[in-house]
């Protein structure tokens, strides 16, 4: 058994699959998967839980089982939201530094943080993270640390990610209803960015989008900051359900199908290629043509695409992708979405793995578990900054940039 206190379990509620993963935090800081737990989901929807009862057995067979393989008792978690109701969008807020030598200190950035927290959002909303990007001292940006510096004026530009108060607290109610501590609340799409990108990518300037079943989330980085983020509520299902309705078979028959003849290209070698569809029922098969079939997956991939590509030129934010694209998510091992994902964006794309995590290397080189590694990430970020003995008064929300921008 290991200690309770070096214990770091990231929780994600999906679409598909409920996932856990217990992690163990060394003296040295480093971070090793000690278990994994899964349970196919059948509460939610779209990223977001419509039946509490199926998705609480869910969850405590998808904890139990990772806490066999840690052989570790889970008491907490650090848990990862989604859905279409979050949003993500920059801030900026100011604060005079009225001091007599103009010397910024550590209360003036408290007060500016505290400032850019202030925002106007839908007043059943609420704020998930505050993510610092950088501040602006008289004018000049660009500032990390202002802490020393002189000035008049500290501007400090923040990400401000927030959703639903009680859409996000259907899922913290179900997770406490199981008799464990939900510690933090955490994005999915921030979470697998953590877990997937590298520093020099966080700089270059690079988009990670996570497929899933029922909702995709995005996120871009830039100059080792987050410029921008977002959610589809379109998803892997909602191929399926093309599918079944196209194909006109039922929706378990598409899902096959998407599994089995999945890819994100259509070839011209598939022109008046069919295959036999055996009939459940007793009935005679059926005849299906398989240049239909991916062109109607292939359709529901480019829209997903298209959709963000067009936030993103909305936002003024693809001029920052120097590093590419990194696709993570189950939707990412579909055959050729790197090579779909390049000719929409007009960028290299590639396929995004956990890194700088030991352990189970099974956690490691699945891209569908990118969320959940990235919440032990969070999480053992948290970790080492309680063992620092930094002041509670700064708040976690306020020191999340540094988390975000070191991976």
């Amino acid at each position: 058994m290991f200690e309770s206190n070096s214990i770091i379990v990231g929780l994600e509620v999906g679409t598909s699959k409920v996932c856990a993963v217990v992690s163990e935090v060394n003296e040295a800081g480093g971070l090793a998967v000690m278990g994994i737990g899964q349970s196919p989901s059948r509460g939610v929807r779209k990223g977001e839980i419509v039946d509490s009862t199926l998705t609480s057995e869910d969850i405590r067979n998808a904890i139990v089982e990772a806490e066999q393989m840690a052989d570790a008792e889970v008491r907490s978690v650090f848990l990862g939201v989604s859905g279409s109701h979050v949003r993500g969008f920059n801030n900026r807020a100011v604060h005079p530094v009225v001091s007599a030598d103009r010397e910024i200190g550590e209360e003036d950035v408290k007060d500016v943080l505290k400032n850019a927290k202030a925002i106007n959002i839908p007043p059943e909303n609420h704020v998930i993270h505050v993510i610092r990007q950088h501040f602006s001292v008289d004018g000049q940006g660009g500032i990390q640390q202002p802490v020393g510096m002189l000035g008049a004026r500290l501007e400090a530009n923040v990400h401000v990610v927030h959703g639903n108060f009680n859409r996000l607290q259907n899922a913290v109610r179900v997770v406490k209803g199981l008799q464990l501590e939900v510690e933090e609340v955490v994005f999915n799409g921030l979470a697998s960015a953590l877990a997937v990108l590298s520093s020099e990518q966080k700089e270059l300037g690079t988009l990670v989008i996570d497929l899933g079943a029922g909702a995709t989330e995005y996120v871009v980085y830039s100059d080792g900051i987050v410029r921008h983020s977002g959610v589809l509520a379109i998803g892997g299902d909602h191929i399926s359900n093309d599918l079944a309705y196209g194909l006109k078979v039922p929706l378990g028959r598409a899902e096959q199908l998407k599994v089995s003849r999945a890819s994100a290209i259509v070839e011209d070698s598939l022109k008046g290629q069919t295959f036999s569809l055996p009939s459940d029922h007793g009935l005679p098969e059926r005849t299906l043509n398989s240049e239909h079939l991916r062109r109607i997956m292939v359709m529901r991939l480019e829209e997903m695409f298209e959709l963000i590509e067009q936030d993103l030129e909305k936002t003024a934010t693809m001029e920052y992708l120097r590093g590419g694209i990194v696709l993570c998510g189950g939707g990412s091992n579909i055959p050729e979405i790197q090579r779909l994902a390049s000719r929409i964006f007009q960028l290299p794309a590639t396929a995004g793995k956990p890194a700088s995590v030991g352990g189970i290397t099974e956690a490691l080189e699945k891209p569908e578990f990118a969320t959940c590694i990235g919440l032990v990430k969070f999480g053992a970020f948290q970790h080492r900054r309680s063992r620092l003995n930094q002041t509670r008064s700064r708040g976690w929300k306020s020191t999340l940039g540094q988390l975000f921008r070191r991976g």
